[in-house]
């Protein structure tokens, strides 16, 4: 136990390390290039320009200012006109903004605001309406395909080399070979367009409050095209691992026993054949997280894929950031929970242990 608690917080500490460089990484390389503030109302943009200087990004000088050169007029990356008054908006080195932004986001939490998506708007307080919609859908997703994907590929397994695990193998591997954003467009364009059966676009909160069998509606097509291909994945590594344990000495030995094939199969085959699944089903949440951006964007869902995207486009940078450290961070700590995994699905493997 002791071995597993200290194996534990070396890889919480090796997690928080490893994302701290990512992030590092990210931030600097974000920083060199240009920023592109888009605004319709010189009052947005003067509100965004001082919230910059206010973090300790940016300074900003005054045309009355006598430091002022022309030279320098010309190299500010903003200016706002107010009356008589012309602002100039200056950017602090590289490396000073990297440490301002660490000390801000340790300090006061402030991961920054949005440039041009949500203009002022924190970038922390969007990531955290996006995050819902993106979380109730995968989870959706992954309750639906795991059982079915478990209970198809078992199925195979048993019914081995007949019409039944021929059928089944035959559909796995045509919904492996086909990407969701395909299975998405075509479900799109027969049950939303042509039969109108469905939605063909996320609703809005309003309107998913005033019409609750929409919303359910709306989760039919983007969790039906995430379905298909974590169905697939499960079946056919369930009947692989559960074809290869049925035909092992140990569970000939159990048949010998006096116990029933049906008795031999969930007794020991199943539990030994879920050794490398259920880390899968926490590696394939991750996989099926980071896929949904192809999806968000089709069907219009407001989650953190669709944000990422969106942010990448407009260079919303501090936007970009917050993505990378939620995305970043579940993956590291999903890595951790798949390798805890194997020592509850067998008592035999103990984390940390020398021997």
């Amino acid at each position: 136990m002791k071995d597993t608690i200290k194996y534990v917080i070396q890889r919480v500490l090796l997690i928080f390390l490893t994302a701290f460089i990512i992030l590092s990484i990210t931030y600097i390389l974000l920083q060199v290039l240009p920023l592109d503030v888009i605004g319709s109302k010189r009052e947005e943009l003067a509100m965004f320009w001082n919230k910059q200087v206010e973090l300790g990004y940016f300074y900003m000088m005054r045309s009355s200012d006598p430091r002022l050169t022309e030279e320098m007029m010309a190299a500010a990356k903003a200016k706002i006109v107010f009356g008589s008054e012309t602002y100039y908006y200056f950017p602090y080195p590289v490396m000073h903004r990297y440490f301002t932004w660490l000390g801000n986001i340790v300090t006061k939490w402030d991961w920054g605001v949005s440039a041009n998506l949500y203009p002022n708007t924190p970038a922390i307080n969007i990531m955290a309406k996006a995050l819902p919609y993106s979380m109730r859908l995968n989870i959706i997703a992954m309750i639906i395909s795991v059982p079915l994907g478990i209970a198809l590929g078992v199925l195979a397994a048993l019914k081995k080399n007949t019409w039944v695990d021929n059928t089944i193998s035959t559909v796995v591997m045509i919904f492996i070979s086909v990407p969701s954003f395909v299975i998405i467009s075509f479900m799109l364009i027969w049950f939303a367009y042509s039969n109108k059966w469905l939605p063909n676009r996320w609703p809005s909160d309003a309107n998913a409050a005033a019409d609750p069998i929409l919303a359910i509606k709306a989760y039919v097509i983007p969790v039906a095209a995430l379905c298909f291909g974590s169905i697939a994945g499960f079946a056919r590594y369930t009947r692989a691992e559960l074809t290869e344990v049925m035909s092992s000495e140990f569970l000939l030995l159990a048949r010998t026993k006096g116990l029933t094939k049906g008795q031999s199969v969930v007794r020991h085959a199943l539990r030994n054949s879920m050794v490398p699944i259920v880390p899968m089903i926490i590696g394939e949440f991750i996989g099926v997280l980071s896929g949904s951006m192809v999806l968000e964007q089709i069907y219009g869902i407001p989650g953190i894929g669709h944000i990422f995207v969106d942010a990448l486009t407009a260079k919303d940078y501090a936007i970009v950031m917050v993505d990378m450290a939620v995305y970043t961070t579940i993956g590291l700590f999903a890595t951790l929970l798949v390798d805890l995994s194997y020592g509850i699905v067998d008592p035999r493997i103990r984390m940390g242990a020398r021997k």
